[in-house]
């Protein structure tokens, strides 16, 4: 797949917390001359610089910059997201090919210590996409979570849908027994999507893995399964997107309500202070209530605790 090079310049005191946010994804960390770190995994190359340059090699840097780092965007690079390289429709649907009832499934979480790993599926008629595509209904990296929340109130009296949604005492088992990410995302779609197919749907996944592995975990299944990267760009797949990004944001504030606590979004510096304020209330061990427990954000706040 063509990529593209996006350049930022990262402010000094936003520089420590950058590799802290990106470590729990599964990258492969390298040396680069002239850089603090550089990376590479999740489609995507990220170097930063001692000159505070910060290089983001990827199908759709703008996107990864947004979901994984913490960083915001000027406005001409956010008018570039979701875009190829030169001679790509920037707004190309990957799944444009496709005719007839489809079914979307994404997923929200994963590069979040705090809070539940969310994967959601809808199943949408002809006329019901373009209705969708009325409303605005695009990828929730997109969104703000304001919009998110009310775009899923709408999605949820209009389509038919399914979630799954693992908290973090759930998850951590799940992940004990899968002892990887993306095998136990894989079963999670497959249940989601399980719930809302139907005999012959196109079934339309954004792509987190090899091939083969969705293949594997939907297999037997009497549907047309379609993957590819960035497929939010298709709206069955944007309204999963919004839905499980909606349901994350109520289990994280559900986590709060329940603990009396401020948590976090994301894996950087401002996750591990909560966690530490946390631990030093509720104690170490009841992280596993609130959080991912194998990200190496448990290990820093340990740490800090001495």
């Amino acid at each position: 797949m063509s990529q593209r090079t996006l350049v930022l310049k990262v402010p000094v005191a936003d520089q420590p917390s950058l590799r802290a946010r990106l470590e729990p994804l599964d990258l492969e960390w390298r040396t680069v001359p002239h850089a603090s770190f550089s990376a590479r995994g999740q489609g995507a190359v990220i170097t930063l610089y001692t000159s505070g340059k910060l290089v983001v090699q990827a199908a759709d840097p703008e996107a990864f910059v947004l979901q994984h780092t913490g960083l915001d965007l000027p406005p001409d690079a956010r008018d570039k997201m979701g875009s190829g390289a030169a001679g790509e429709d920037p707004g190309a649907d990957p799944f444009a090919h496709i005719t007839g009832p489809t079914v979307g499934s994404d997923e929200t979480g994963k590069g979040d210590y705090f809070g539940p790993l969310v994967v959601a599926a809808v199943r949408l008629e002809p006329d019901q996409a373009k209705k969708l595509e009325e409303w605005g209904v695009a990828d929730s990296k997109k969104l703000t979570d304001k919009r998110a929340l009310k775009l899923a109130a709408l999605l949820r009296d209009e389509v038919e849908y399914s979630i799954e949604r693992l908290d973090p005492p759930a998850y951590n088992t799940e992940y004990a027994r899968f002892r990887t990410l993306n095998p136990l995302l894989a079963s999670l779609h497959a249940k989601a999507i399980g719930v809302v197919a139907l005999p012959g749907d196109a079934v339309l996944v954004d792509q987190f893995a090899d091939e083969t592995l969705m293949k594997q975990a939907l297999q037997g299944v009497d549907i047309q399964l379609f993957q590819a990267h960035r497929a939010e760009r298709h709206v069955a797949v944007a309204a999963a997107s919004v839905l499980a990004r909606a349901e994350f944001l109520l289990g994280l504030a559900e986590l709060e309500a329940q603990e009396g606590v401020s948590l976090h979004k994301g894996a950087g510096q401002p996750t591990d202070a909560a966690g530490v304020a946390f631990a030093q209330s509720k104690g170490i061990d009841a992280l596993g209530r609130v959080a991912k427990v194998h990200f190496k954000n448990t290990g820093k706040i340990a740490r800090r605790l001495g």
